[in-house]
């Protein structure tokens, strides 16, 4: 990767926290970046009665508020983007002809830096495990200089780290208000298990009404916040007891809940990270910066820090990927054909390791820790190559890019039932060989198409098998992750009402497998999958007849040429 970058990445967390991170440069021979130059729900099911039948009514209004929030960046961006249209226009021609002769020079390839696992902890000591007395319930107001009262509202974004004012708040259940600061006495004296089981005892109060002092004057999104902080004081918990697989689905459930909170997902990449899960662990750590930004974080130390966590992840991911290599190359401009053919031509020279089947992403653009910058316009962009050592590991991909929706088929028979045998294959495909490959794709892709929503529909997918082997705890997770995921899609792009519909349609079947209701449709992801299946039949009965055709058309000339032959001959 751009070691000037990150140098500049480490010194201003150094500017701007002294305290904090100085990471060493070691070379690694797996990921590499181009530049022309270094510039650049198991969910409880009383927490369920209280606000989960209203979550897919709360994605509505978080969809119409976040347009909100996002006019006004749009705004700023515009004027932003006008302003440097002028200063450019003032300049001579010459300048812009050198950045374009910049980008088409020799492409040239950059260590990866090193983070010290230490700096990873500092990080997460100051931004995951803060002082309980230092943070406000989730749902205070977000102060937009315009006056929205975005979906947000639960984020701190004004001096994150300090004491907001709380005169304006809503009067929180006073039993349930007992229970959490018993709860938080006992996390400061470092009794984690007894403060776990307080938290579970507050949560089970909330279930059953303890929520706000006027439950029924209450707003769903002041409940849901409630619950959500609940949520992530036990993640932090079992964290601090070191049980990484018991915080998941709280972290998952917080998201869900407030998926708004930059907080909430920082802490979903500790746990990611304690997993050794690292690729989803970026992910988590990219949407927390974007978070932070979208919700109006004004402290350019925590993002500095967040994007610094942000890229170790991806560093251990790319370290410990076995079975393919990666390559990330900027551009600032439509991507031509020949472009792409000498980016290859350049990772099969960088990784001749990996050049069994190369692959060059072209759903969406990726955003490196290094150089994103979510105020300006546009940010720095670049284009994703795979490659892979075995063929079978990466073709799948371009099946799954040249879908309006996307889904992993391998099903020979589309209409016949999956055995027991069939249904351990494509678990362990879908498990081992599918989405990591995908977690890694979207560690840096911030909003891809969401008709693909790629990765989602995997997961929910890969549920659908578990339950068929009965393995109700990791499919609860794995349904869980991609609520969390669902939830947050309006805040990160623009989505028409069709795909409105289709997200209500995949958070209401979710939360329904959740708690065990059946009904006589069947799941979306399911239906979603078949229509893949028959797609892929069709194809290949059409593949089939032209070949066949093909084979006739041959054997008639070649009749026809040997009876022309007998003629002349005779």
């Amino acid at each position: 990767m751009d070691s000037g970058s990150s140098r500049n990445l480490e010194n201003t967390v150094n500017r701007d926290c002294p305290d904090q991170l100085v990471p060493k440069i070691n070379t690694n021979k797996k990921m590499s970046t181009l530049a022309s130059q270094p510039r650049i729900l198991e969910t409880s099911q009383e927490v369920k009665k209280s606000c989960g039948d209203k979550q897919v009514e709360i994605t509505v209004e978080r969809i119409k508020m976040t347009k909100s929030i996002k006019e006004k960046h749009s705004n700023d961006l515009e004027k932003v983007a006008f302003k440097r249209k002028a200063e450019n226009e003032e300049k001579p021609a010459g300048k812009k002809e050198a950045k374009i002769t910049e980008l088409d020079s020799t492409l040239i390839t950059m260590p990866l830096p090193h983070i010290p696992l230490k700096n990873i902890m500092d990080v997460e000591a100051k931004l995951v495990y803060v002082d309980e007395e230092a943070v406000s319930y989730e749902f205070v107001e977000s102060f937009v200089s315009t006056g929205i009262r975005p979906s947000c509202q639960a984020a701190e974004i004004v001096d994150p780290l300090h004491v907001p004012n709380f005169s304006f708040l809503p009067q929180i259940d006073k039993w349930l208000q007992l229970a959490l600061k018993d709860a938080s006495s006992c996390y400061r004296q470092k009794k984690y298990a007894v403060a776990a089981g307080q938290f579970r005892t507050a949560l089970e109060l909330f279930s059953k009404g303890a929520a706000l002092g006027k439950p029924f004057e209450a707003s769903a999104e002041d409940i849901a916040s409630v619950a959500s902080f609940i949520e992530t004081k036990l993640v932090t918990c079992y964290l601090r007891m070191r049980k990484p697989d018991l915080a998941l689905n709280h972290a998952h459930r917080s998201i869900v809940l407030n998926p708004a909170y930059f907080r909430n997902h920082l802490r979903q990449a500790t746990v990611f990270r304690c997993l050794e899960r690292y690729s989803e662990a970026a992910r988590s750590a990219m949407i927390a910066d974007y978070m932070f930004w979208l919700c109006g974080g004004s402290e350019q130390c925590i993002s500095k820090l967040i994007k610094l966590y942000w890229q170790a992840m991806i560093e251990e991911a790319i370290t410990r990927a076995e079975s393919f290599s990666v390559m990330y190359t900027p551009f600032a401009t439509k991507i031509r054909a020949d472009k792409i053919e000498k980016v290859r031509e350049v990772f099969t020279k960088t990784h001749p390791a990996y050049v069994e089947y190369i692959y060059t992403d072209l759903q969406g653009v990726h955003m490196l820790p290094q150089t994103v910058d979510w105020s300006s316009f546009p940010p720095q962009q670049y284009l994703l190559t795979l490659g892979f050592k075995n063929k079978e590991d990466g073709k799948f991909l371009e099946k799954l890019s040249s879908r309006k929706l996307p889904t992993f088929t391998e099903h020979k028979t589309p209409f016949g039932l999956l055995t027991k045998e069939d249904t351990v294959r494509h678990m362990e495909t879908m498990g081992k060989r599918i989405l990591p490959i995908l977690d890694f794709i979207r560690s840096t892709q911030l909003n891809g198409s969401f008709h693909g929503c790629l990765g989602v529909m995997e997961k929910l997918q890969y549920a659908s098998l578990l339950s068929r082997l009965q393995r109700v705890k990791e499919q609860s997770q794995v349904i869980n992750q991609a609520m969390a995921e669902l939830a947050t899609i309006p805040y990160l792009q623009d989505i028409s009402q069709e795909e409105t519909e289709l997200l209500q349609s995949l958070m209401a079947d979710a939360m329904d497998t959740l708690e065990g209701r059946r009904n006589d449709k069947e799941r979306v992801w399911n239906t979603i999958q078949k229509v893949g299946r028959i797609e892929d039949f069709l194809y290949q009965l059409e593949d089939n007849f032209l070949k066949t055709k093909k084979l006739r058309t041959a054997r008639r000339q070649k009749t026809k040429l040997k009876r022309l032959q007998t003629v002349q001959q005779s």
